[in-house]
C-alpha cells in the first residue's frame, strides 16, 4: 500500500488483525479511535490504547502492538475506526526509522504499508489507517503527519484529558512513560439516551446523589443480588422486582468500564445470570418467573450467594460495589456474620437492601459486627420500593459507599 490507497474490504464476517512494527529512537504508542458520523470518538470506551484494552462489546482489543477487530460486533453509530501512532516524550515522526502496518483478514491477500522518516517532518503523531464504512465497509492508507500527540490527537475526536497525570503501565514492547488518562466524558444521560432512553430520566437523580455524597470518580465493579423466594411472588408478579433491576442498571453504566450490572439471584441457592446490559435489562426478569423461583427453591439461604460474592471479587483490583435486595426472613446470624468479617479484608462493599419484608435479623446489627478489618456494609429498609424517590434511593445507595472508598484504600484494600 502507499499513501493514499483504498480498498473495499473482503469478507466484513472475518475478523481482521492490524499488526504494527515501529522503529525508531522515541517511544510511541499505538491507539485505535471509534468515531461516529460527525467525525467524533463514539464513546470513551472506544478509545482503545494501552490503558483500555477492549472496547465494551469485544470489537475492538489490543494485544501488544496489535489490533482484532470484529466489525460485525460494532454499534451501528461507529462508522469508523482510525488507527494512530504517537510520540510520547522528545522526538518526531520524522526521526523514526521505519514503521510497518499490516491488515490481515482470513482468505484475503494481507495489505502492507511501510512508511519512514523521510515521509514526515516535525509532527508528534500519524494518522496510519482508518476502516470507514461508507455503504461498505472500506480501507484508507491514510498515512499523514499530525500536529501534536496523544493529547492532540483525543482532542481532534472530540474528548478531553483528565487533569492528574498518573504513571501507567505499558503492555507495549517499548515503554511508555508518563501520560495523562484520556477519557471523553460521555454523560451518563447521553449514554442512556442513546442506548436505553427509557432509563434517561434516572440519570439526573443519580448525578445529584453522587455529587451530594462526594462520590469519587472511579471505576467500580457493580453487582445485584436478587431474592427470588417464595415471599416474593407478589412484587415479582406486579414486575417490582423488574423496576429495581432498571434503577440500579445505571449504577453499573456510572462506575464499571464495561457498563455491565453482574446479577445473581438466590433462594434457598444462587443462581448467577448473564450480565445486565442496556440492550437486555428489560427482560432480566422474565416474566414467567415461577420455572427459576422453583428450581433455586423457595427458601432464602443468603451465606450460599455471599460466598460466591466473595470468590468472585477478593482478588479484584477494582472496588466491588454489591447491591443485595432482600425481603427479609433472613437468618443464618453466626454463617453471616463470619462472612462478614472474612470479606472485610477484599475489595467488597456490601449495600443491603429491604423490601417490603420484616425479620431482616443480622442485616440490621451490622454496625455491631466486631473484628472486621473495616466497616462494609450498609443496610435500610423500604416500606414500598415503588412509593421512594428516586433521589432518595441514590442517595441512600450512596451515602455509605464513599467512607469504605477512603477507609479501604487508607487500609491498603484497594488503590
Amino acid at each position: 500500500m502507499q499513501r493514499g490507497y483504498r480498498t473495499k474490504l473482503g469478507d466484513i464476517h472475518a475478523p481482521i488483525k492490524i499488526d504494527f512494527h515501529i522503529a525508531g529512537p522515541s517511544e510511541y504508542d499505538i491507539s485505535c479511535f471509534g468515531v461516529d458520523k460527525n467525525e467524533l470518538l463514539y464513546d470513551d470506551s472506544y478509545m482503545i490504547f494501552y490503558n483500555q484494552l477492549k472496547s465494551p462489546d469485544g470489537a475492538i482489543c489490543m494485544n501488544g502492538t496489535s489490533f482484532n477487530v470484529n466489525l460485525d460486533k460494532l454499534p451501528s453509530d461507529v462508522v469508523k475506526l482510525v488507527f494512530t501512532i504517537s510520540i510520547d516524550g522528545d522526538g518526531t515522526m520524522g526521526m523514526i526509522h521505519q514503521i510497518n502496518v499490516k491488515l490481515s483478514q482470513l482468505h484475503q491477500e494481507d495489505l502492507v504499508l511501510n512508511l519512514t522518516g523521510s515521509n514526515f517532518k516535525d509532527q508528534k503523531a500519524i494518522i496510519a489507517i482508518e476502516i470507514y464504512n461508507k455503504n461498505e465497509w472500506r480501507m484508507n492508507a491514510v498515512a499523514n503527519g499530525f500536529n501534536g500527540g496523544l493529547s492532540q490527537l483525543l482532542k481532534a475526536y472530540g474528548g478531553v484529558e483528565e487533569e492528574d497525570v498518573q504513571a501507567i503501565p505499558s503492555t507495549l514492547a517499548s515503554p511508555i512513560s508518563v501520560i495523562p488518562t484520556p477519557t471523553s466524558k460521555v454523560s451518563l444521560e447521553k449514554k442512556l439516551e442513546k442506548n436505553a432512553p427509557q432509563l434517561v430520566n434516572l440519570a439526573k437523580p443519580l448525578k445529584v446523589a453522587l455529587e451530594k455524597n462526594k462520590v469519587p470518580d472511579i471505576v467500580a465493579k457493580v453487582a445485584l443480588i436478587l431474592d427470588i423466594s417464595g415471599s416474593m411472588t407478589k412484587i415479582y408478579k406486579n414486575r417490582t422486582v423488574q423496576s429495581i433491576v432498571n434503577k440500579i442498571l445505571p449504577l453499573a453504566i456510572q462506575f464499571d468500564d464495561n457498563e455491565e450490572l453482574d446479577f445473581w439471584y438466590y433462594g434457598s441457592r444462587p443462581k448467577r445470570m448473564e450480565a445486565v446490559t442496556m440492550s437486555n435489562y428489560y427482560n432480566a426478569v422474565p416474566v414467567n418467573y415461577k420455572p427459576l423461583m422453583e428450581s433455586l427453591g423457595y427458601g432464602n439461604y443468603e451465606p450460599a450467594v455471599m460466598r460466591e460474592i466473595i470468590e468472585e471479587y477478593r482478588t479484584s483490583s477494582i472496588p466491588a460495589y454489591i447491591i443485595f435486595i432482600t425481603d427479609g426472613g433472613v437468618g443464618s446470624k453466626r454463617e453471616i456474620k463470619n462472612l462478614m468479617i472474612e470479606a472485610s479484608k477484599y475489595p467488597i462493599f456490601w449495600q443491603f437492601v429491604g423490601i417490603s419484608g420484616f425479620g431482616y435479623g443480622i442485616l440490621k446489627q451490622l454496625d455491631t459486627i466486631k473484628d472486621r478489618f473495616v466497616d462494609n456494609a450498609n443496610f435500610f429498609a423500604l416500606d414500598d420500593f415503588n412509593k421512594v424517590t428516586d433521589d432518595e434511593l441514590y442517595d441512600r445507595l450512596l451515602k455509605e459507599f464513599p467512607s469504605w472508598l477512603t477507609e479501604a484504600k487508607n487500609k491498603g484494600i484497594i488503590r
